[in-house]
């Protein structure tokens, strides 16, 4: 988690009323962000140790499966609009982003064989524990967009980028199935924009407003008990 940025520092794109209101609401609360990012710290670093067999086990399968890097590397936007390149598992054909929507869909054809089952189970998210110990993203909050999305942004969303991005949140939670959710739309960017995206900023904003550490760590457990489910 960066540096918490005193409001002359915010960047001017992220600056409203809204923003403003969720700043004075967060700045009450530097103390639980710092046990956060020591959480964060902590636990990516004991699970990616944890976890690097079953992390072996994954590589070597998408290698086998098809032609491509192991990991998905993309531009993503976390804390204050900054730039981050994204961890995850290659889950799809090379150049997937190339070759469609920067959503997926159900059914999606750009998706692997191996990557089919990778997504069910939310293992390709694994690799963004790196992203977490870099600080470049933290457990729970606003799932990480691309660029074109951020654009897209209302004013009362841009206060989500007062925190870093996130593996998991509410949103995540609810929305698990928004593969499914866009495979019938005939544009899928502009269903993702006015349909979705607004859908789950209601949580991410609720996020803000009921932040906690203990809220982060029942989110995390209400994640892995959606996955098991």
């Amino acid at each position: 988690m960066g540096r918490w940025k005193s409001w002359g520092e915010i960047p001017s794109f992220m600056k409203n009323d809204f923003t403003l209101k969720y700043y004075r609401h967060l700045s009450k609360k530097r103390t639980s962000m710092a046990f956060k990012r020591i959480f964060d710290v902590v636990m990516s670093a004991v699970l990616l140790v944890l976890l690097s067999p079953v992390i072996l086990v994954l590589a070597i399968w998408i290698k086998a499966d098809s032609k491509g890097p192991v990991f998905f590397r993309q531009e993503r936007i976390t804390q204050y609009g900054r730039k981050f390149r994204i961890f995850k598992f290659r889950t799809m054909v090379n150049d997937a982003d190339k070759k469609g929507s920067l959503v997926t869909v159900g059914g999606d054809s750009r998706i692997t064989k191996v990557g089919a089952v990778i997504r069910k189970y939310r293992l390709d998210e694994i690799p963004q524990l790196i992203n977490v110990l870099c600080g470049d993203m933290t457990f729970v909050g606003t799932r990480p967009e691309v660029e074109k999305y951020v654009m897209a942004y209302t004013p009362a969303m841009m206060a989500t980028l007062l925190m870093p991005a996130g593996i998991t949140s509410e949103a995540s939670i609810r929305y698990k199935d928004e593969d499914k959710l866009l495979e019938a739309a005939d544009n899928v960017d502009e269903t993702y924009i006015r349909k979705v995206l607004p859908g789950k900023m209601k949580y991410n904003l609720r996020y803000l407003r009921r932040f906690s550490l203990l809220t982060d760590i029942r989110l995390c457990i209400e994640t892995v008990l959606a996955v098991l489910h």
